[in-house]
């Protein structure tokens, strides 16, 4: 079986985005570096060869995150999934175990500053102040900011048709601070900012285009925090782990309950302030 060629073919599945297509890319290139270092082909990957793969990302030369590793291996698992079948993929878990880590999210007094110090005149400040409003008012990912189109904006409703991981669909509710500062970029910045051109997409670059998620990362040094502060405060203010998991697209709640801490806390504060014995 052409290696190359049935790397080619996956990432090239209409189901993976472009920043999990060029991560993907560089771990595939990798173990297909591997697998011809030590002769083996494809097809005859099993259980004992990704044990072998997964022992060499974790040796000291490396020096390789869990965290890191267990991406490759979920890279390597995917691929083989599709090109040889589920049967053929071994369950066996060989990453270590990733450590957990509380999310670090901003507070209120953090974004309020944040978003002020995008303020400015003309249409560049118009579209970031809006990009950053509504990353934080819908807990986005960057590149589901990004992906987004004109039409995925129901002002009416007060909704955002929001494009998630692996092609999945969600509505999540538009807040009205986020809504009037897209409706306002998209009645005074965006027109200057497409001019003739046609394009769907709901924020441009200088030349017309769809933004990539470079320039949110230069707007927020670390955007995904935004999507923290907009789980974390949820939960502060009464909303439930399930419904907070709907919110954010999350396939499993077991990724949704790295905010129950958050959650403990604020139960907590209920129960002292309500509970008799308290």
């Amino acid at each position: 079986m052409d290696l190359a060629g049935a790397i080619d073919r996956y990432l090239a599945s209409p189901g993976l985005s472009e920043s999990t297509r060029r991560s993907y890319g560089f771990d595939l290139r990798d173990f297909s570096g591997w697998l011809s270092t030590r002769g083996i082909e494809l097809e005859d990957v099993d259980t004992r060869a990704l044990a072998a793969y997964t022992a060499d990302l974790g040796r000291d030369r490396k020096r390789l995150a869990p965290t890191t590793i267990a991406r490759r291996l979920a890279s390597v698992r995917s691929f083989l999934r599709f090109t040889l079948g589920s049967a053929r993929v071994p369950d066996a878990p060989f990453a270590p175990r990733k450590p957990r880590r509380l999310p670090n999210a901003p507070k209120i007094t953090e974004i309020e500053a944040l978003i002020e110090g995008l303020a400015g005149d003309g249409p560049l400040a118009e579209r970031n102040r809006a990009l950053v409003e509504l990353v934080y008012s819908c807990g986005l990912r960057s590149a589901e900011a990004v992906t987004l189109d004109l039409a995925d904006v129901d002002f009416e409703q007060e909704a955002l048709h929001v494009r998630g991981k692996g092609g999945k669909e969600r509505i999540v509710p538009l807040g009205e601070v986020a809504a009037l500062a897209v409706a306002r970029y998209a009645r005074d910045a965006r027109p200057g900012l497409v001019g003739q051109r046609v394009c769907d997409a709901l924020f441009l670059s200088t030349r017309g285009r769809r933004l990539d998620t470079s320039t949110l990362r230069r707007l927020v040094p670390n955007p995904h925090r935004l999507r923290h502060s907009y789980a974390t405060h949820l939960l502060e203010g009464g909303a439930d782990l399930r419904t907070i998991q709907e919110l954010l697209g999350h396939s499993s709640l077991s990724t949704t309950q790295i905010y129950s801490h958050v959650d403990s806390k604020r139960l907590r504060k209920v129960y002292d302030l309500a509970h008799p014995r308290s």
